[in-house]
């Protein structure tokens, strides 16, 4: 008889988890609220796709390599701190952050620079408070922030004219190579040429 008992708990147990695994079909729960989630059809926007293809051509591969949407806590972090509160917070404001580029250093990926691109969100009061607080700490741990403005197509020269204050060797560029960049900038798929 006590056999039976523990076997309907069982039982009842196993129908419960069963039913919970089932509820959640679909969507990922999280703090007791569903989400659900879709993939983007692309990582980068039109000017993101356009910058970095003009980048390609400008950075010379065999010195530096370029990444892109880096998270500013994969390149900064908060100095030691005996609050735990206080290192935490000071986490906080930079792990939802990200850099638009980060240029690195080919042999060990030491960053040279990182680089946002200025859209009209840019303009908006709180953006430019996020701004100006990923400068200071760029500033306070030696990293280039090099601001470029978005737009759809750019220049092979305007490209290294905004780099021309940073480490970074770039390529040159042959004159077939120069002239069609140059005509037309790059073209949106972030394919050169």
């Amino acid at each position: 008889m006590e056999w039976m008992i523990l076997f309907v708990i069982l039982l009842f147990v196993l129908a419960i988890a069963a039913k919970k695994l089932n509820a959640g079909a679909g969507a990922v729960k999280e703090s007791g609220t569903d989400h659900r989630y879709r993939s983007r059809k692309t990582l980068f926007t039109a000017a993101e796709r356009s910058f970095l293809g003009v980048l390609d051509s400008v950075i010379d591969p065999s010195q530096h390599r370029i990444f892109g949407k880096v998270r500013v806590a994969d390149l900064i972090e908060p100095e030691p701190n005996r609050n735990r509160g206080q290192w935490k917070s000071a986490f906080n404001r930079i792990n939802a952050k990200h850099f638009d580029f980060v240029i690195c250093n080919a042999d060990d990926l030491t960053p040279v620079a990182a680089i946002e691109l200025d859209d009209a969100s840019h303009k908006q009061n709180k953006r430019q408070q996020r701004d100006e607080f990923l400068e200071k700490v760029c500033g306070q741990v030696g990293l280039p922030l090099v601001r470029v403005p978005a737009k759809r197509g750019y220049q092979l020269e305007e490209v290294k004219a905004a780099l021309a204050g940073v480490s970074v060797k770039v390529e040159k560029v042959g004159a077939g190579e120069k002239d069609n960049l140059e005509n037309g900038g790059a073209n949106i798929s972030g394919v050169v040429g």
